[in-house]
């Protein structure tokens, strides 16, 4: 086999990596990070290089700490817990030392789980059980659905909105019960593009539609923001879903308020493996809440299937907004800040082809 021309420089190699890398001296100040480290400690390279690693990163498991503190030591630590200035995350990290560079060292870390890119064949089976029953649930749908039809022609103007509403929410549901029925299958490619704060309004628009307690959703828009990649009734509900949960999390607070917020994620680079290739996912929408938030002994757990921390709940929303976003090439994050009160919901999709 023939060498190359042109070999790619190290630093090129590096920022084409999905997993987060830091160079760090002898005082462990970071001197270079890539473009996962931006995203997986929420700044950018030039403030990273301006700083320590242990003003970085938060690590409470001492023994983690103590050894990490060893620069002349290998490590591999799987499954670590660490806080972040974007909040806490379940990461690998590995730590290399460079011998022929005394106290340097090179450490790597990487999302713990699953690849973006492989099928979790624990959440497929888990929920087979619920594709199974879509199958009764799509027959009273197509009654439903007949009549709303008829109910539309005959209600006077200013009722037909809601019937229109009755028809197209059954249809949405059909096509979730489709979704559920192929949840074990592989993802098909959208082909987008979509508007994305007309899907949020939708999603808005349902969601207060079928709550009678009071629950204010304000935007917070950037309305330069370009069509997403996205399959539109799939966005709507994962969006539904979350607003939902955001809603019940604010119930008897006083003026309960979910905010929706969109942005383009400039300073940060997001990357899953979609069809053999890195994307990058720069759109942003944030779901947040004042709510008590999730018991932290399921924050880690939050979206495998029949997992929930409602008395009532299934389990299964989170489980299946993940998987809509995963067909979507798109991710899913979930952060704490205990200090303002507040939990949030991070989307993050590709922009359509142009």
């Amino acid at each position: 086999m023939s060498t190359p021309s042109r070999v790619p420089r190290a630093r090129d190699q590096l920022a084409a990596l999905l997993f987060a890398v830091l160079l760090l001296d002898e005082d462990d100040n970071i001197v270079e990070a890539n473009h996962a480290a931006e995203e997986m400690l929420g700044r950018s390279a030039r403030k990273l290089c301006e700083m320590r690693f242990w003003d970085v990163v938060g690590i409470s498991d001492q023994r983690l700490s103590d050894n990490l503190h060893n620069s002349e030591a290998q490590l591999v630590a799987r499954g670590v817990t660490i806080a972040t200035a974007i909040g806490e995350r379940r990461v690998n990290i590995s730590s290399s030392p460079m011998h022929s560079e005394p106290g340097w060292r090179v450490l790597t870390m990487s999302d713990a789980g699953q690849p973006e890119n492989e099928e979790d064949d624990s959440e497929r089976v888990e929920l087979r059980a619920p594709a199974v029953l879509a199958h009764e649930i799509k027959n009273p749908l197509s009654a439903i659905r007949g009549a709303s039809q008829l109910l539309a022609r005959r209600v006077a103007g200013k009722d037909k909105p809601l019937a229109k509403m009755i028809s197209g929410e059954v249809d949405r549901i059909a096509q979730l019960i489709d979704r559920m029925q192929q949840l074990g299958a592989k993802p098909v490619e959208v082909t987008g593009p979509c508007n994305l704060h007309e899907a949020i309004r939708n999603a808005m628009a349902t969601v207060r539609a079928g709550r009678s307690e009071a629950c204010e959703l304000v935007e917070e828009f950037d309305p330069s923001l370009p069509p997403v990649a996205a399959d539109q009734g799939a966005l709507e509900q994962v969006l539904i879903n979350l607003l939902a949960n955001a809603c019940d999390a604010s119930a008897g607070l006083e003026d309960a308020t979910v905010r929706v917020r969109t942005r383009f994620v400039s300073g940060l680079v997001f990357n899953t493996i979609r069809f053999g290739q890195a994307t990058r996912l720069p759109i942003e929408i944030t779901v947040t809440d004042k709510g008590k938030g999730i018991d932290p002994k399921l924050r880690d757990h939050v979206f495998e299937p029949f997992v929930s921390s409602k008395p009532q709940g299934q389990g299964l929303g989170l489980a299946l907004v993940r998987k809509l976003l995963r067909d979507m090439g798109g991710r899913i994050s979930h952060t704490r800040d205990d200090r303002a009160g507040e939990t949030h919901f991070r989307i993050n999709l590709p922009v359509a082809a142009v």
